[in-house]
């Protein structure tokens, strides 16, 4: 599948641009500067060669331009992204992985917005996309490492059938991340204070925990 990533530079970006290559996506590698998305798609490949030969360095204008584009950027810059952006988004799956959160000493505190979750503002804005929500708990460093098994649940939430569907396609596409239906984007503001949660956990205790669901 051909996916666009607006900000792709970054390390949550960069390293699921990387991934998503590495199982034979197109990835549509965005960021502000074409010269910098060239730099850091030279450097991807010539750290893994040709298992990110799918990477293509362009700006987040013409990232835009696949049926999938994931916001790659920081929960900071995400509204403003999608604002310049919207015209380009219009008709499109849209992935938030932002989780707004502050820190506090050795914790993570999420900051909610008016509509109750970051996803819920950008599905606002962007009311002619499709917006969806996964990989708020998979750390970048787990993408980005070609080599690392990862193991890990990924809640997908969305407010249509076939967006959520097309997005757990993509992320079963990963081996051995295993993707969860959680509904409508109504329950992202669960997924987007968990994170905060998470990370509380992994600084406490100086490990680096994902998402695993288990059936009983």
């Amino acid at each position: 599948m051909r996916i666009g990533i607006l900000g792709a530079t970054g390390p949550a970006g960069s390293g699921l641009a990387a991934r998503l290559a590495s199982v034979q996506h197109e990835v549509l590698f965005g960021s502000r500067a074409v010269d910098k998305a060239k730099q850091a798609v030279d450097e991807l490949t010539t750290k893994w060669g040709d298992r990110v030969s799918g990477l293509i360095p362009c700006d987040n204008a013409w990232a835009c331009d696949a049926p999938v584009v994931l916001l790659a950027v920081h929960a900071d810059s995400v509204i403003p992204t999608v604002r310049e952006h919207a015209e380009r988004l219009a008709g499109k799956i849209v992935v938030s992985m932002a989780n707004n959160l502050v820190r506090n000493g050795n914790e993570f505190n999420a900051v909610l917005p008016p509509h109750g979750s970051v996803a819920a503002e950008i599905q606002a804005l962007l009311w002619r996309s499709r917006v969806c929500t996964a990989f708020h708990l998979v750390p970048a460093a787990e993408f980005a490492d070609l080599d690392h098994i990862m193991e890990s649940d990924v809640v997908v939430l969305g407010d249509e059938d076939e967006a959520r569907s097309a997005l757990m396609e993509i992320t079963s596409s990963i081996p051995n991340l295993r993707p969860l239906d959680g509904g409508s984007l109504r329950n992202a503001v669960g997924m987007e204070t968990f994170a905060a949660v998470l990370l509380t956990i992994n600084i406490r205790h100086r490990m680096r925990a994902s998402l695993r669901l288990m059936s009983v």
